[in-house]
């Protein structure tokens, strides 16, 4: 497996190694030796898996009392996965990463605990997986603005077409007003 960090350093890029031939392939998704050597040293609570239609804009979700990491990937299809740090003593606080991920790349991302994270549907259809550090707590869930231009996202949306999104997705915080982490 490569471990590559991104611009935001502590959000980690995981390229797996793949063993493919005719009748298919073969690759670890998580072996907790190798993800902690490549600075990913967290225990899981929570699998999740969703699955989306074309344009469908999940996002930008983060929890203030129960901070989730999350490791995600792509099983069906492409999405375009952004991970925005909500932590004010952070340098890269405010800042933005994002990356393609798809069944074709097999390309996961970890996304630590303190950021908000979200997702744009490529593909006709994508079905997502994510591993979470700590449970779902809707008490203390919050909504970024996915569109919110103090963040400087580059969403790979056609002129034309609006991304769907929920209704608590569509009436995200702006980051200036925002609650965010230490």
């Amino acid at each position: 497996m490569l471990f590559r960090a991104l611009a935001i350093p502590e959000v980690i890029l995981i390229e797996p190694r793949v063993f493919a031939d005719d009748r298919g392939y073969f690759l670890e998704s998580w072996v907790r030796s190798k993800f902690a050597e490549g600075g990913i040293d967290h225990d899981f609570v929570q699998d999740n898996h969703s699955a989306s239609r074309q344009w469908v804009l999940r996002g930008l979700h983060y929890q203030l009392e129960r901070p989730q990491g999350k490791l995600v990937r792509v099983v069906v299809g492409e999405v375009f996965d952004v991970a925005v740090d909500m932590r004010r003593s952070s340098p890269t606080f405010g800042k933005a990463v994002w990356e393609r991920l798809s069944a074709d790349n097999k390309r996961m991302l970890w996304i630590p605990p303190g950021f908000a994270h979200g997702f744009l549907v490529l593909s006709e259809r994508a079905e997502f997986l994510y591993k979470c550090t700590d449970y779902y707590h809707p008490a203390s869930e919050r909504v970024l603005l996915w569109n919110d231009p103090a963040l400087g996202i580059e969403w790979p949306i056609p002129s034309g077409v609006q991304p769907l999104l929920s209704a608590r997705d569509s009436a995200g915080c702006p980051f200036t007003r925002a609650e965010c982490y230490a």
